[in-house]
């Protein structure tokens, strides 16, 4: 059984969420929190495989809960619900190990896609969201008369940067290529060299852009 647990503020909101879910077989909503404090006390008590959090709760939003998960139940996986597509929302969201972010005027048709792609070892993003950076991107580089930098990756980069902007760590990517953990380390590092990213989280960002990911 696929534990799923589910935080919102708004009632009527949960009890629409949980109807999508449990139309799945084998998916139960194991708990629901009306705040970011209770999602992370639930998420610690539930271990669920997937928490699905709304950005804006009382006593703690869903950015901050979404942190506090990660470090207390590591094998959750964590979806975000905003109303907005905002860069500033989502860089933040995956500073603190969110692996997707749905807004939430496309919940009915994505949600049960989205929370499969994270069980699938996947991340997920809303298609608006994805084209908008993509947009952003674009403009960036024609602005700073740039070629496009994805072209300096090696095929093998490209094959690492799209396992790491899925969530998999080092040593899973390491295994799913039969190559070591330095090995991966080093193309990880030529990577941000290449593309001129800092941090884990902007290279999931990227990938977005590029749509590497979905």
């Amino acid at each position: 059984m696929i534990r799923i647990l589910l935080a919102d503020d708004h009632g009527v909101v949960r009890k629409g969420l949980r109807y999508l879910l449990e139309q799945e077989t084998g998916w139960e909503v194991a708990g629901e929190a009306a705040d970011g404090r209770e999602a992370v006390r639930l998420a610690e008590c539930l271990q669920p495989e997937v928490a699905v959090l709304d950005i804006a709760m009382p006593q703690m939003n869903g950015i901050e809960a979404a942190g506090h998960i990660a470090r207390i139940s590591p094998k959750t996986c964590t979806l975000l619900l905003s109303m907005y597509a905002d860069e500033s929302y989502l860089l933040r969201a995956l500073n603190n190990g969110v692996r997707g972010y749905l807004l939430k005027d496309a919940a009915e048709e994505d949600l049960v896609r989205a929370v499969k792609a994270l069980l699938g070892g996947k991340s997920f993003f809303s298609p608006a969201i994805a084209a908008m950076l993509a947009e952003e991107y674009t403009r960036s580089m024609q602005s700073k008369g740039l070629e496009d930098s994805f072209e300096l990756l090696s095929a093998r980069e490209r094959e690492v940067l799209q396992l790491l902007a899925e969530g998999k760590s080092n040593k899973e990517v390491a295994e799913l290529l039969n190559i070591s953990n330095s090995t991966i380390e080093t193309h990880r590092q030529h990577i941000m060299q290449k593309l001129s990213l800092h941090n884990t989280a902007e290279l999931v960002l990227y990938a977005v852009r590029k749509k590497i990911v979905t």
